[in-house]
């Protein structure tokens, strides 16, 4: 037996929390955050921005427009898709001059059309720098929220990547505390 162990150096060990994170690793990663018209959104947008902001990394803003179901004409169809897309461009917008705002960083769009979960699903597979997604709960009577409850807690043991779930209700100097 030896008498003299010794022990691992840092660079032996693949998780020593104090290694320093290489700066491009960390700016590679992608918070990615869904956007809609809640106030827990924008606290989860807040959120995602801070930690970018102090942690590195850049945030993408995503989203999703919710097919037609009315299809019984093509120009009713065309019309209510085209107000929807000017919704979701309006939304993009504001956030992504609010996030600007708070960190000097010009974040990433994008918009896409299909089932929430489908959707955000399939963009954390086709953009692999996606690192950790960022939601908002709701704090009213109904619940956390469609996508929380469906991504946060049934799909949570099975989702690619870590989830952040911000509670609508804190303030934002409460937000910055956390982060």
């Amino acid at each position: 037996m030896n008498e003299d162990p010794v022990a691992p150096t840092p660079e032996d060990t693949a998780l020593d929390a104090d290694a320093p994170v290489e700066q491009e690793e960390r700016n590679n990663r992608i918070f990615l955050c869904v956007v809609d018209n809640t106030v827990e959104c924008r606290n989860a947008i807040y959120f995602a921005a801070r930690r970018t902001a102090r942690t590195g990394g850049r945030l993408a803003l995503l989203y999703i427009m919710e097919p037609a179901e009315f299809q019984h004409w093509m120009s009713v169809e065309e019309k209510m898709r085209e107000e929807a897309r000017e919704e979701a461009e309006g939304f993009l917008q504001q956030y992504s001059s609010e996030v600007q705002e708070w960190t000097d960083e010009m974040p990433t769009l994008y918009l896409r059309e299909g089932k929430p979960s489908e959707t955000l699903l399939a963009l954390i597979e086709e953009e692999p720098r996606i690192s950790i997604l960022v939601l908002g709960a709701g704090i009213d009577k109904k619940g956390p929220g469609p996508l929380v409850s469906s991504i946060g807690v049934k799909m949570s043991g099975k989702f690619p990547i870590p989830i952040t779930i911000v509670p609508g209700n804190l303030s934002q100097e409460q937000l910055d505390m956390l982060t």
